[in-house]
């Protein structure tokens, strides 16, 4: 199993940006990646990356201003945000499997989250 914790969140005003980090312990996954909630909402993929192909995928919304990356074989995964927006508010949350596709209609299945951490953004 693996234990996962998620920092960096905060309030920023709309354009400002944020980094995201998620501290994994145990044993290493070949899937990570990052998923928000806002209320009312359905949770949705926003970046992943998959140590097994090196592969990034990025959710819509997001492309072109968040970009995730690793350190330390994926004992520290993060999330650059940018030119961040209102819509972005939300709860953050990493998520860690071991999956024959790393996807994110597979990895919202695994059973390792983190608590979560909440990013305010202001108009």
């Amino acid at each position: 199993q693996v234990r996962l914790m998620e920092s960096g969140g905060g309030s920023v005003e709309t354009g400002g940006s944020l980094k995201l980090s998620c501290a994994a312990e145990g044993l290493m996954r070949n899937c990570m990646g990052w998923f928000r909630q806002a209320p009312g909402k359905a949770r949705e993929g926003v970046a992943l990356f998959s140590s097994k192909t090196g592969n990034t995928d990025y959710g819509d919304s997001v492309r072109g201003r968040f970009t995730i990356s690793r350190y330390n074989a994926g004992a520290t995964l993060y999330l650059q945000m940018n030119s961040l927006k209102p819509e972005d508010t939300a709860t953050y949350y990493c998520a860690s499997g071991s999956l024959f596709r790393c996807a994110f209609d597979t990895l919202m299945e695994v059973p390792d989250w983190g608590r979560g951490t909440q990013v305010t953004v202001s108009s």
